[in-house]
């Protein structure tokens, strides 16, 4: 049993760096704060785009989590300077919370210009109104 429980948090302990490494190397997390209830907005979609020729390109698409973060949302691919958007879709967690929405998504176009800095889009959020800048 010692033997079980040993391996166990062996596994563990080398897991959780590597979960950690991950989003620490990854350039674009995203969080939502709910204004209103001062909590964060769980399970709610996020998705990331690239703005080319023909328009919009999806990258990638996740959910936010019990804290209202997406710690690694950039794709398993290079990044590349241009200019993006992540679209919050707030509609279906007001929804769930039985409430009214004047905004179905809040899209936030960005310019990514170094690859190698990290890049985090917070959003204050409440029924009527948001907030949202560049940060760290």
């Amino acid at each position: 049993m010692k033997n079980l429980i040993l391996t166990a948090a062996i596994v563990s302990a080398f897991s959780a760096p590597a979960m950690v490494m991950a989003a620490a190397n990854n350039i674009l997390s995203v969080h939502i704060l709910d204004q209103q209830t001062g909590k964060p907005a769980a399970n709610v979609e996020v998705v990331l785009e690239q703005k080319n020729n023909d328009g919009w390109q999806q990258l990638n698409t996740g959910h936010t989590d019990k804290e209202g973060r997406i710690k690694a949302l950039w794709p398993e691919q290079e990044a590349k300077p241009g200019d993006y958007r992540v679209t919050f879709k707030t509609k279906p967690y007001f929804d769930s919370k039985k409430q009214e929405s004047f905004f179905p998504e809040i899209p936030v176009e960005f310019h990514i210009s170094k690859t190698n800095e990290h890049y985090h889009v917070p959003l204050l959020l409440s029924q009527y109104g948001y907030s949202t800048y560049r940060g760290s």
